[in-house]
């Protein structure tokens, strides 16, 4: 007979919490951002250029205003109900008086609203853990769908890299051992963010996989996928994708544009940029795929990356945009293709600052070393 111990972690102590949450945080700086979340979160573009025109005590009249109905339109029509209540209550400030012989009993309406607010705001945190979870449940499939480890390649240097804006991203990137030294990588960026991408990313990637090794043509690949994507894809959804074939220490790539950014040719302290590419995936019904061959030379390196790397935007919503790109890319002379990428995301990164990302972001660095 076998005895099973459950280890329970014990609970965490309210005193102690409150103690490392006091000592843990940049208070300012984590509230500031918060706050523009909130407002980015429930006031659209048209509000906030209206807010920009008005005075300072206006503005905030007019922000508490618009966030406080945005949160009562979406609530659940029992919530509202709840939420309305709780305002009379705790707005109208009057004591109710119970009498049974000679017991009073008395209770300010002020801890009713305020019990009401509290259990409204338990339901509501109990659906986005509920979400939190599932969401991290696919979040880590995703994680084991992608490469366990960088990919090496004799004649080559390789580095993929992907980071969602969400928990779960629409950003592919993915690499595929065909067989006979050939292989493939991809970098997919599905339109959208969040789950209804991140379904989708996968549907590419598990089709891109079943059929890349049975296809010489690229171009009959890319036609293959648009079919398939068109047929199953849902409507007002596209997906671009560069797909990139090559071989051991060989210089040839070949490459299949669907409608993403080009890919760029880094060499030494001046870069290319590809020829455009065909429509993306599952937007036209018959579109001509076009196959690309390129060679590079000794340390030539070749760029393919999403819009999440020119559109990342700091809390100012600028974006780090082509210009900043352009002038980043002859300062990576003589970098590796793990430093080249690392180096992309570190320029990133401080730009972007204590801004939340707002598109996933991937990159692919290819460079030929033999």
């Amino acid at each position: 007979m076998n005895t099973t111990h459950t280890n329970h972690a014990p609970e965490p102590k309210l005193a102690q919490t409150l103690l490392a949450d006091m000592r843990g945080g940049d208070f300012r700086r984590t509230l500031r951002r918060d706050w523009n979340e909130l407002k980015a979160f429930y006031l659209d573009e048209a509000r906030q250029e209206r807010l920009q025109q008005m005075g300072k005590f206006k503005r905030w009249f007019f922000v508490m205003w618009w966030l406080l109905k945005n949160l009562f339109f979406k609530l659940t029509p029992v919530r509202r109900l709840l939420l309305a209540l709780s305002f009379i209550f705790l707005l109208s400030s009057h004591t109710v008086t119970f009498s049974e012989g000679n017991v009073y009993f008395s209770n300010d309406t002020k801890g009713i609203g305020f019990v009401i607010l509290l259990f409204i705001l338990m339901l509501e945190l109990k659906d986005k853990l509920l979400a939190q979870s599932e969401l991290e449940a696919g979040r880590s499939v995703q994680r084991a769908l992608m490469p366990k480890s960088t990919p090496h390649v004799p004649g080559w240097e390789l580095w993929l890299t992907t980071r969602p804006a969400n928990e779960v991203g629409g950003d592919l990137v993915d690499y595929l051992e065909l067989g006979k030294n050939r292989v493939g990588v991809a970098l997919g960026d599905v339109a959208g963010k969040g789950l209804k991408a991140a379904l989708l990313m996968v549907k590419l990637q598990a089709t891109l996989r079943a059929l890349a090794a049975d296809f010489s043509s690229l171009a009959e690949l890319g036609k293959k996928l648009n079919a398939i994507l068109r047929r199953d894809g849902l409507p007002d959804s596209f997906i671009s994708l560069v797909y990139l074939e090559l071989q051991a220490d060989s210089s040839r790539v070949r490459l299949l544009n669907a409608g993403h950014l080009p890919p760029l040719i880094l060499k030494g302290h001046k870069f290319d940029e590809m020829p455009h590419g065909a429509a993306a995936l599952g937007v036209l019904a018959e579109t001509n795929f076009v196959e690309q061959e390129i060679d590079l030379q000794r340390n030539e390196v070749l760029l393919v990356y999403s819009d999440g790397v020119t559109e990342a935007r700091n809390e100012a919503g600028e974006f780090f945009g082509e210009q900043r790109l352009a002038t980043l890319l002859p300062t990576l002379a003589g970098l590796s293709a793990t430093e080249t990428g690392v180096r992309i995301l570190v320029e990133i990164d401080r730009f972007v600052g204590d801004a939340r990302a707002h598109d996933d972001l991937s990159l692919v660095v290819l460079k030929r070393v033999a």
